[in-house]
């Protein structure tokens, strides 16, 4: 509760700042100009995990190197895991829009596919129905493309300035996929750190460098199940 009231505030900051969740990674700003340049390096002899998201993946405010899927990248070298880690997030992303590119990020093979989509959609008062429908619809494609592809689904949570009902529903939507299609769950991306001023930019949205270190904390067990299988 005392986690939904600080994000109950700093949602207000948000919506009056930017109205969506950040700016664009700066990677794959040069990646959109060539559509047929595939996200995947296909020529790697490392296994891939990509994180699919919006800026809370990619970082926005800070280096890329801060960025959680970049310390993710660090925990796997300093283990000497053949892994390679994308960072495909992308600046005000929504499910759907994340369902129209899905494709094109998946034009080589990905072994490990964490999904973090639906912050804008709960901030924006999308259709509950919607969001439940693109997710399901991306993890589908995720499927269809490499059965064997483990999924990790990022669950969000957001404010209840939309209603108790909606933010309850919004919340249940990822837990409930999980169990579903049977794959993995990061319980909530933002765990102890959404409405900490002090592990948040000046936004009161966005995670410091500080806030992506304890995300990837709490993701890497989730991370290390996943590469073990």
């Amino acid at each position: 509760m005392r986690t939904l009231l600080r994000f109950s505030y700093i949602f207000f900051i948000f919506c009056a700042s930017c109205g969506n969740l950040g700016t664009k990674n700066p990677a794959f700003e040069e990646k959109e100009k060539n559509g047929s340049e595939s996200v995947v390096d296909t020529k790697t002899e490392k296994k891939v995990i990509l994180f699919f998201g919006n800026s809370l993946t990619a970082g926005m405010g800070l280096d890329p190197n801060e960025a959680f899927p970049a310390l993710i990248q660090a925990k796997i070298d300093s283990l000497q895991l053949p892994f390679k880690v994308i960072n495909a997030g992308l600046s005000g992303e929504t499910t759907a829009s994340g369902k129209n590119r899905i494709s094109w990020v998946l034009n080589g093979d990905v072994d490990v596919f964490v999904l973090e989509l639906g912050a804008n959609d709960g901030l924006r008062g999308i259709s509950l129905e919607e969001t439940r429908k693109n997710l399901q619809e991306i993890i589908d494609v995720v499927h269809q493309k490499n059965p064997n592809t483990t999924i990790i689904l990022a669950g969000m949570q957001i404010p209840p300035n939309l209603g108790q009902e909606y933010t309850k529903e919004f919340k249940d939507i990822f837990p409930a996929l999980a169990q579903k299609y049977d794959i993995g769950l990061i319980p909530f991306l933002l765990e102890d750190v959404a409405g900490n001023p002090e592990l948040n930019q000046a936004d009161g949205i966005h995670p410091t460098a500080e806030g992506q270190k304890i995300i990837a904390n709490n993701i890497w067990p989730i991370i290390t199940e996943a590469i073990r299988k």
